[in-house]
């Protein structure tokens, strides 16, 4: 209820537990496939972390097998480079338990001893530091989730070398600072996002391939662990715990060198970018004006039954313009991430971060499920190329004629035809086009360039989907399962 005295309103009382806070009500794009960053998930993986420390601390025979064992049995340990779910902990009560430390592993620390035996206790989190398991936890979550994006880039690229295939060297107009250029193909524009979702797909598997955990104890000089395990085995436990989160083992602590985290950011807002510009291209070319391609699915509005709207590119074009800010937050983040452990610029990262990774998981299903669907309007495409009646062919008109009859009597030749006189008319009424076929000289398939011969879309790497954790091939129009049992 709100106060009509300015006081801050008064919540209503419900016996019903309340809400998710963010169920993708406003942000469609994400719908379906947000459980793979949420608060669940990324609760799974600090458990991870903190089980993996005590793991890698026993496989370099620093601490009991048993202790290890046991862990692992109460806390759900479902094997290496997996992740921990029978751990019976509640992620909202973890969250506001996180408040008075400023993070959710302090309070995480306690809850876990608790559900462990009295002597296996001491092992939980030993030596490390907050920020060891949380940003080994967001590596995680985040080697996941590009492993799932770039299934769902994969199956993109397959279908745009099928529609490729189906629409073969067909002319369509090119259109610069919105007007019509030359002749192009279909094709030719669908390989260019072929080829932009490629660099994107090989930025990103180099990013996750990458990620690595993070262990450098309080302030990143592995003391602790030198004193626990001595500095031969500290040496060695940051490989044997990145081993059993099945992530990049780090060359030094990362606390305040953020490049794991920028870097994949980078490479995330690339595949945006590659999605947003396919996504603007199918908006514009299904405007009711032009109509070369459409959606094929949904689009329906509420107030006017004759639309079809491209909602699946409108909603592509909202992740892509979201992305840019999320990636140069990250940097601003990392710029000031001070001293040996960052202050808020750390804190700042994790919301983020998490909201880049969520849109391009959304983004990433929802383009390859536009490209499965896509339409070509034949007859439109021909009807366009028609509009300007032939001056589409001008500069190839210059290049041939300008040598004959000069570059002024040329212009008056292009104005008289906009106008509205027959261009192949005043072409053919030159005496120096006498010998040229002027019918081959205005056909536009004649000046396709090399938008006539295309190369394919470059193929990736089909092992990515056999990567971490389980991910599975998932359909491109469907979200991949948080994980394979």
């Amino acid at each position: 209820m709100s106060s009509d005295d300015g006081s801050a309103p008064t919540p209503p009382r419900t016996a019903s537990p309340p809400e998710p806070f963010d169920v993708g009500l406003i942000s469609p794009v994400t719908v379906g496939i947000d459980d793979m960053v949420a608060d669940a998930a990324i609760l799974d993986a600090l458990v991870t972390a903190e089980v993996a420390l005590v793991r890698a601390y026993a496989a370099l025979e620093v601490a009991p097998s048993a202790v290890a064992d046991d862990l692992s049995a109460a806390l759900g340990w479902r094997g290496v480079g997996r992740t921990c779910r029978e751990h019976g902990l509640d992620a909202a009560d973890l969250a506001r338990a996180s408040v008075a430390g400023g993070n959710p592993v302090i309070p995480l620390v306690g809850l876990l001893k608790e559900r462990v035996p009295a002597e296996s206790r001491g092992w939980i989190h030993r030596g490390a530091t907050s920020q060891d398991v949380l940003d080994s936890a967001l590596m995680r979550v985040a080697e996941r989730a590009a492993t799932a994006i770039l299934v769902h880039l994969q199956h993109a690229q397959g279908w745009i070398a099928g529609f490729l295939e189906a629409n073969p060297d067909e002319p369509a107009a090119a259109r610069t600072l919105t007007q019509h250029a030359v002749p192009t193909t279909i094709g030719w524009r669908a390989l260019g996002w072929g080829r932009a979702l490629t660099r994107a797909y090989d930025r990103l598997e180099a990013a996750r391939a990458a990620l690595p955990a993070q262990l450098g104890g309080a302030g990143g000089t592995l003391a602790s662990f030198v004193e626990i395990a001595g500095r031969e085995r500290a040496e060695q436990l940051p490989a044997a715990f990145a081993r059993q989160l099945g992530l990049a083992a780090p060359d030094a602590p990362w606390h305040t060198s953020r490049w794991p985290v920028t870097e994949l950011g980078d490479a995330l807002v690339q595949v945006l970018d590659a999605i947003g510009k396919m996504a603007a291209d199918v908006a514009t070319l299904s405007r009711t004006e032009i109509a070369e391609v459409s959606e094929g699915v949904g689009g329906g509005s509420s107030a006017m039954p004759q639309k079809q709207n491209p909602t699946v590119s409108v909603l592509l074009r909202s992740a892509a313009i979201r992305a840019p800010q999320l990636g140069a937050t990250l940097h601003l983040a990392s710029a000031l991430a001070v001293d040996e452990r960052p202050d808020g610029a750390w804190h700042a990262e994790w919301p983020t971060l998490r909201e880049l990774l969520r849109l391009t998981l959304g983004a990433s299903s929802h383009a390859a499920a536009l490209l499965s669907e896509l339409r070509v309007d034949h007859d439109a495409v021909a009807r366009n190329l028609r509009l300007t009646r032939g001056l589409i062919v001008a500069e190839r008109l210059s290049i041939v004629l300008t040598p004959l009859i000069g570059a002024g009597r040329l212009a008056e030749i292009v104005a008289e035809a906009s106008r509205g006189t027959d261009l192949g008319e005043l072409v053919r009424a030159l005496p120096e086009s006498d010998g040229i076929d002027v019918d081959e000289l205005l056909d536009p398939s004649h000046y396709l360039g090399l938008a006539a011969s295309r190369d394919p879309v470059p193929e990736t790497d089909p092992e990515t989907s056999a990567a971490s954790d389980g991910v599975p091939e998932a359909a491109p129009h469907s979200a991949p399962d948080q994980e394979t049992p």
